[in-house]
């Protein structure tokens, strides 16, 4: 099933209902929307895998509504995304989010606390759109359809947010 596409995989499940076909686009993905919802929880793993399994139901519920008017991966993150929004917006931005997570014995825990004390200063789509940069590689077109924000817009939020991150981390001994 590895050779098969991503849209021949999603044509199985939204014509047949074949588990296994979304099965292997949920082994193809996970790791990214994975990643995304670490990022911007800041670290928080276990409220990772909850917004990642929420992800991957919202896509499987919703697989025949995909078009294929762009990839497979910017529409799950499209789902990513607007989950973590929900998410958010239903716990109005609580200290959740915006708290930087106790340290874990996890490779060099200093540097990974210190990156994400840095995003905990961003806005919300700062971090989102700096994170999708940096962190998962998408270029300004990418994020922009992923997150529906204006390509100039997300320009100004990475912009912003690059700012912020740079004068964080000199502030804190990272300019040597």
């Amino acid at each position: 099933m590895a050779s098969l596409t991503d849209i021949s995989l999603v044509a199985q499940v939204a014509i047949s209902g074949n588990r296994r076909a979304f099965d292997e686009l949920v082994r193809r993905y996970q790791s990214p929307v994975r990643r995304f919802f670490l990022h911007q929880t800041l670290g928080d793993s276990q409220l990772s895998d909850d917004l990642a399994q929420d992800t991957f139901i919202k896509a499987y519920t919703n697989i025949a509504s995909f078009r294929g008017l762009a990839s497979f991966q910017t529409w799950i993150m499209r789902i990513a995304y607007n989950v973590f929004y929900d998410y958010t917006r239903s716990r109005h931005q609580t200290s959740d989010i915006d708290q930087v997570p106790e340290r874990s014995a996890q490779v060099n825990p200093t540097l990974k606390m210190d990156i994400y004390a840095a995003l905990a200063l961003l806005k919300p789509d700062e971090r989102t759109c700096i994170t999708l940069q940096l962190i998962d590689g998408y270029d300004i077109a990418a994020i922009a359809r992923i997150t529906q924000i204006k390509e100039g817009t997300v320009k100004s939020h990475l912009s912003r947010g690059k700012e912020k991150l740079a004068n964080y981390l000199r502030q804190n001994g990272y300019d040597r």
